[in-house]
């Protein structure tokens, strides 16, 4: 690779051991490919994979600019997990595949790439960051490409992003390969799967929920479930709201959505409860387990009001319930006097 063709680095950088990367360690061309370098960090252990369609790679990542302060612009350990590419998806920012490709796990290795192979990378960190916030990946690039999203909107909604967006640059991606799986041997991610990967997988994750729930893992249930619900959230968000494909759709996501609320009820995360059993009450005024569990979240946020009209409902729609019922305003009665009762300890002999 020629020092002066695509900007990659000038001078005297390149000249010696440590080049653009700015660590020990030879450099190697990757294969024909043009403007890309690797430089092996620490080697890595047994044979490099043949990286077969469908191959799952595991590997943290930083991406860096590069310039003599190496700017950082993401670094997968701060985001909550690694990064999962699976081997033949078409992932948007092919060059990753490539230099995937070329390790070993327990591999660290940097891999400085020309302009040409990363000027998507601004839309794919958003998409990346998107992920990591919990936040649907595709946000905003339902429609169109990713280079006709870049040149239409005015912002990508991080500074870092756009600027470079606007002046593309020379990048660096540090590599450290934690896991390479053959296919077949795992589940994927959510956001990577096909959409009738996504249909497919449903009643899996939700049984995996269940069977957890039942184990008292109330917390990896709870998180089956939001897994479950995002591979429908997904599918829903493609078709044209309240027509038959997304109603069938949400008919889905009630249920997963109901267990969850469950989890969290038992986690004490009671407003998070309150937002998702409104949400489903207010297209299902007649679903009577989301009455009952807000009913119970109101009452253990002391909204006695809103509780016992909750609770109310959930008696007209199934009388059947009214015994249950009873027994939680009668516990909700029991908290509210002990709640009087430790006030009145609180606070007494202050206005005397």
């Amino acid at each position: 690779m020629a020092e002066s063709e695509q900007g990659v680095c000038h001078g005297e950088r390149h000249k010696n051991d440590r080049g653009c990367c700015g660590k020990e360690g030879k450099e190697v061309e990757i294969g024909s490919e043009h403007g890309m370098l690797k430089k092996e960090v620490r080697a890595g252990r047994g044979e490099t994979s043949q990286y077969r369609d469908g191959t799952k790679a595991t590997f943290h990542y930083r991406t860096l600019k590069c310039d003599p302060q190496r700017t950082l612009i993401d670094d997968s350990r701060t985001q909550g997990k690694p990064m999962e590419l699976i081997i033949g998806k078409r992932f948007k920012l092919p060059i990753w595949e490539t230099i995937i490709c070329t390790m070993r796990e327990g591999e660290i290795s940097e891999f400085l790439c020309d302009i040409q192979h990363v000027a998507v990378y601004p839309m794919v960190s958003k998409s990346l960051r998107n992920i990591a916030a919990g936040k649907d990946p595709l946000e905003g690039q339902r429609h169109c490409c990713g280079i006709a999203q870049m040149h239409e909107h005015h912002s990508l909604g991080y500074q870092d992003l756009d600027d470079l967006n606007k002046s593309p640059e020379p990048l660096i991606f540090e590599i450290e390969m934690l896991k390479v799986e053959d296919p077949g041997s795992y589940r994927q991610d959510p956001w990577a799967m096909t959409d009738e990967e996504k249909l497919q997988a449903v009643p899996l994750i939700h049984e995996e929920g269940n069977q957890l729930f039942k184990e008292g893992k109330v917390q990896e249930a709870a998180t089956k479930y939001y897994d479950a619900i995002a591979c429908l959230k997904n599918l829903q968000m493609k078709e044209q709201p309240g027509s038959p494909d997304w109603i069938q759709l949400d008919m889905k996501i009630t249920p997963l959505l109901l267990n969850y609320c469950q989890c969290k009820l038992m986690l004490e995360e009671y407003y998070e409860v309150l937002e998702h059993c409104s949400s489903i009450l207010n297209k299902y005024e007649d679903n009577v387990k989301a009455y009952f569990k807000r009913g119970k979240a109101h009452a253990a946020v002391w909204n006695l009001n809103e509780a016992q009209a909750d609770f109310a409902q959930v008696v007209t729609l199934d009388p059947s319930l009214a015994n249950i019922v009873t027994k939680e305003l009668k516990k909700l009665e029991q908290r509210l006097k002990e709640k009087d009762h430790e006030d009145k300890a609180r606070f007494k002999g202050i206005f005397h």
